[in-house]
């Protein structure tokens, strides 16, 4: 019932201009952000799952999963590179789903420079360290690797495990720079948004 009841408070949030102008500005600043992917040679970064997390911790898993879908389809129409695929989108609407189940509604943070206002970021660090890291292994390891697969991208030969395996280790040396910085981002985020629209709600 708890679960439920996240859905349903999320999908209130369909009724407030406030939060669609909101996830409509970070579905913007996604697609931004992914213009700009990082090619290391060994491993690409993208950042464009910040905008995502924060839609899930502001707005719930309602919102945030379709927010993940709609980011997909505009970056597709944006730059259609071959033909639509719609897994990939499914994946992307999964991933919003994650943030929105850990992160809606678990921080309310206190007045600045208090030590229960360093605790809470202390355990909202934790908790979206977490989020992401559910996210790199069901979404990007698991889910992302398993649909190139199944559409033969990037095969060449190779067996699901080899090509499983090969993203294990491009995430791993991702992973530490994410973990700082959704942990970073996330925070300034929750204060600036709390600052201009007041004090959300913590969970139950």
């Amino acid at each position: 019932m708890k679960l439920f009841r996240m859905f349903q408070e999320s999908a209130k949030e369909f009724r407030n201009l406030r939060s669609i102008l909101v996830t409509g500005m970070l579905i913007a600043v996604s697609y931004v952000i992914e213009s700009f992917t990082i090619e290391l040679g060994f491993a690409k970064i993208n950042f464009a799952f910040l905008a995502i997390a924060a839609i899930g911790m502001l707005y719930g898993p309602t919102i945030s999963l379709f927010a993940g879908g709609i980011c997909d389809l505009v970056g597709f129409v944006a730059h259609p590179d071959g033909a639509f695929f719609p897994l990939y989108t499914v994946i992307a609407m999964v991933q919003g789903l994650i943030y929105g189940l850990i992160a809606y509604r678990k921080f309310r943070l206190t007045t600045p420079k208090s030590n229960l206002s360093r605790k809470l970021d202390v355990e909202m660090c934790i908790r979206l360290a977490i989020a992401r890291i559910v996210d790199v292994v069901v979404i990007n390891i698991i889910c992302n690797t398993a649909a190139n697969y199944h559409y033969g991208f990037g095969v060449n030969g190779r067996t699901l495990g080899a090509m499983i395996a090969a993203r294990v280790v491009k995430n791993l040396i991702e992973l530490p720079i994410d973990i700082a910085l959704i942990a970073v981002v996330l925070v300034a985020v929750l204060k600036a948004y709390e600052t201009v629209f007041g004090r959300q709600k913590a969970a139950a």
